[in-house]
C-alpha cells in the first residue's frame, strides 16, 4: 500500500505490488477498482510502481507511476526518466518522461506533482502534459499538502542504492536533507523548513492538520490509552501548564 484517500466514507488506496487502485471490504484482502491500461494482469510483481493518488471533488482522478512497464519490476529499467502521470477516468497517460514522480495533488484548480528524482515540485499543464518547475529542493521530494499559498513538502535523503542510483537528484546533490520544507507556491521561495539531523532519513507522506497544535497518534498501548484524556477548556483552568498538553 502506498498513498490512500477517502472517497466520501470509502477508503481508496494504491496497491503498488499489484499495480492497481483498490478499496477494502470485510471479506477480501483488497478489492481492485482500476488499473492502468498497460497493465495486463493483476499479479504481485510491482510492474510500474504505481504510487501517488490525487482526488478531485472527493473522487480518485490522477495517479503517478515510475514507469509504464508490464513486466516484473520493469519500471526500474528507466527509473530516471520513465515516470508517468495518468488520468483515471480516461485511463490516458497525460505526462511522460518524469523522474520518479510522487504525490500528485489537485489544488487551486491546478494539478501539482513532485518530481522526486529531480527534488522538485511542479505544476502540470493538462493539455500539453508539460511540467513547470516551481521550486528545486535539497532532497528526494515525497509527500505534499497545501495551506493557503504554502506547500508543505516532505524531503528524504535517499541512500545510494540500486533503486536511487542514476537519478538527477543524486548527481546534483551529494548531501541531501530529510525533513519538511515550506514553499511559497506563488514565488517558489522556501519560507521555512524542519530538518531532521539524526535517525530519520525518509518521509513518505505529509498532511496539514488544521487547527491542531499538539497532534498525537494514539495506538493500542493500554498504558498510553489509560493516561490520555480530553477535557473541556474550562476544566483545565487549575491544571499546571506542563500537564495541559498531556490531557488536552
Amino acid at each position: 500500500m502506498h498513498e490512500m484517500a477517502w472517497r466520501k466514507e470509502e477508503l481508496w488506496f494504491i496497491n503498488t505490488r499489484f499495480s492497481c487502485l483498490c478499496t477494502v471490504d470485510f471479506v477480501h484482502s483488497f478489492v481492485p477498482c482500476w488499473r492502468p491500461s498497460f497493465i495486463s494482469a493483476l499479479t504481485p510483481e510491482d510492474r510500474c510502481h504505481l504510487n501517488g493518488l490525487a482526488m478531485v471533488n472527493y473522487q480518485p482522478k490522477y495517479v503517478t507511476a515510475l514507469g509504464n512497464s508490464d513486466s516484473l519490476n520493469g519500471w526500474r529499467e528507466n527509473k530516471a526518466k520513465g515516470g508517468v502521470l495518468i488520468d483515471i477516468d480516461s485511463n490516458e497517460i497525460i505526462a511522460t518522461g518524469l523522474s520518479m514522480p510522487h504525490s500528485p495533488r489537485w489544488y487551486n484548480n491546478q494539478l501539482w506533482v513532485l518530481e522526486s528524482g529531480n527534488g522538485s515540485i511542479a505544476t502540470v499543464d493538462l493539455k500539453s502534459g508539460k511540467l513547470e518547475t516551481v521550486a528545486m529542493l535539497p532532497g528526494f521530494t515525497r509527500g505534499l499538502d497545501f495551506w493557503g499559498n504554502l506547500a508543505f513538502i516532505g524531503l528524504s535523503q535517499v541512500r545510494e542504492t540500486a533503486v536511487f542510483s542514476g537519478i538527477p537528484l543524486t548527481s546534483r546533490l551529494t548531501e541531501r536533507s530529510c525533513g519538511v520544507w515550506v514553499v511559497n507556491i506563488e514565488t517558489g521561495q522556501t519560507v521555512a523548513f524542519l530538518r531532521f539531523e539524526d535517525a530519520l532519513q525518509e518521509i513518505f507522506a505529509v498532511q496539514v492538520l488544521a487547527g491542531l497544535r499538539f497532534p498525537e497518534i494514539i495506538d493500542s498501548d493500554e498504558k498510553l490509552l489509560g493516561s490520555s484524556y480530553i477535557l473541556p477548556d474550562e476544566a483545565l483552568v487549575d491544571v499546571p501548564n506542563e500537564l495541559k498538553r498531556v490531557i488536552s
